[in-house]
């Protein structure tokens, strides 16, 4: 089929949007179509007539409007596509098409609208600035590790005495309201430890003092605001302590440094792997943060359109992924109203930094190589009890290692941009920088 003539390309308000008309001959989408049903017509049935044998003329009243659409589309789709090659525009996402007014019979014309990918001028980041966290890890932060270690293997011991704060307790209570017991109000033999925050303050510390086998009648105000059905209310509460227990931290010995897998039992090599955990978890997090700063100074130094199509597409795929996460943590993802809308900003922020980090990969040739990629899985790997079968994991689909090389990839933007910016080392509070929520 002959290429029509298109119009030149219109330039609206919207930089990025983009118009073409579509200028198709008719007979040329007869002829196809003619075409079409030719190839069909010997599987057509038809009562009364032998396989294949169906007249044209019946076929063509049974598929005319079917393969005349289809021709028409088609036409559409490859002029539309010679049309966008031949002006040079690279179109990002999809395009509509609307019919347009076409003074000649003989011409089906059509406007078709769409969006280009920007132009992206990479900014000059000289005189910029980039924080690293300066922090070292002591022997005190060795101790703290192992002082969270020994609390989580607390044992506890009945006691009889009465309930102090740390002491893990079993009661049961009930609360009312005006008298009559609520919705869920009746608790029985639950244990839990007093000052850990299971349980709104006055109702967990209310045992305190209290020996087992004794009760005791309070209220409880519920803090207004809440998302609590008794926010604002009062309610009263009759509660019995059962049992009283008292925690038990295990010694830092040689027990100890065998049940966290050291096992000669030696207690320095306990604290020098403690040292290196502490040291790889740092590193990463250090990563992180400086890269959260190169990604939003990226994001700050450039002022350009974003298409809205691949916003659109990116907010969606992060919805998708939302239902995913919901789901593998037990929630009916499909019960819950997630609209992309609620993801746009964030979906922008990503199409953005994508562009950019796409042209200073084409420009400074900063795509991953493959001892990036291999350095990154073995990394990877290194975690898991047999390394070389998470490494033959990885190697044994190419898709598997799409996400890989793109780490590699944003490491290669961050160590370029790192070369271009002033980097000034920050000192931190070890205890803040690692309690803070992840960049």
């Amino acid at each position: 089929m002959e290429v029509a003539e298109q119009t030149p390309a219109q330039q609206p308000a919207n930089p990025l949007e983009r118009s073409l008309t579509l200028n198709i001959p008719v007979a040329d989408v007869e002829k196809d179509a003619e075409k079409r049903l030719k190839r069909i017509a010997p599987t057509v049935k038809m009562p009364g007539f032998r396989p294949g044998k169906v007249p044209m003329r019946l076929v063509k009243q049974m598929y005319g409007n079917e393969m005349w659409t289809e021709a028409v589309s088609e036409a559409i789709e490859r002029t539309f596509n010679e049309a966008v090659a031949r002006e040079g525009l690279r179109v990002a996402g999809g395009f509509r098409i609307e019919p347009a007014e076409s003074a000649d019979a003989a011409i089906l014309a059509f406007t078709a609208r769409f969006e280009v990918y920007p132009e992206v001028e990479p900014a000059d980041l000289s005189g910029r600035t980039v924080e690293r966290p300066r922090l070292e890890i002591t022997e005190a932060e060795i101790d703290k590790t192992l002082e969270r270690l020994r609390k989580q293997r607390t044992t506890y011991h009945e006691v009889d005495r009465p309930a102090q704060e740390g002491d893990r307790v079993t009661v049961s209570y009930t609360a009312r309201k005006d008298g009559e017991v609520v919705e869920n109000g009746q608790v029985e033999n639950f244990p839990f430890v007093i000052g850990a925050g299971a349980l709104l303050e006055d109702i967990e510390k209310a045992p305190i003092g209290m020996r087992a086998g004794e009760t005791k009648t309070f209220e409880v105000t519920f803090p207004e605001g809440e998302d609590n059905k008794f926010a604002g209310q009062t309610l009263q509460f009759e509660l019995t302590v059962h049992r009283v227990e008292e925690p038990e931290l295990p010694a830092v010995d040689a027990d100890f440094a065998r049940a966290l897998g050291i096992e000669d039992g030696d207690v320095q090599k306990l604290r020098d792997e403690i040292r290196a955990s502490l040291e790889r978890e740092l590193k990463q997090r250090i990563d992180n943060e400086v890269k959260k700063q190169v990604f939003d100074l990226l994001l700050s130094a450039h002022d350009f359109a974003v298409p809205s199509a691949l916003v659109e597409t990116e907010a969606e795929q992060l919805v998708e992924r939302m239902r995913r996460d919901l789901s593998m943590r037990g929630f009916d993802a499909g019960k819950l109203e997630l609209s992309p809308q609620l993801f746009e900003e964030e979906a922008r922020r990503r199409v953005k930094l994508g562009l950019v980090i796409g042209e200073l990969v084409k420009r400074h040739e900063l795509q991953a190589k493959p001892e990036q990629v291999r350095a990154l899985v073995e990394e990877v790997a290194a975690e898991y009890e047999h390394p070389e079968v998470m490494v033959n994991w990885y190697y044994s689909d190419p898709e598997r290692l799409v996400s890989v090389e793109a780490v590699a990839i944003e490491n290669n933007v961050v160590q370029w941009v790192l070369e271009q910016v002033q980097v000034v080392d920050k000192p931190v509070e070890f205890d803040e920088f690692m309690t803070q929520r992840p960049a």
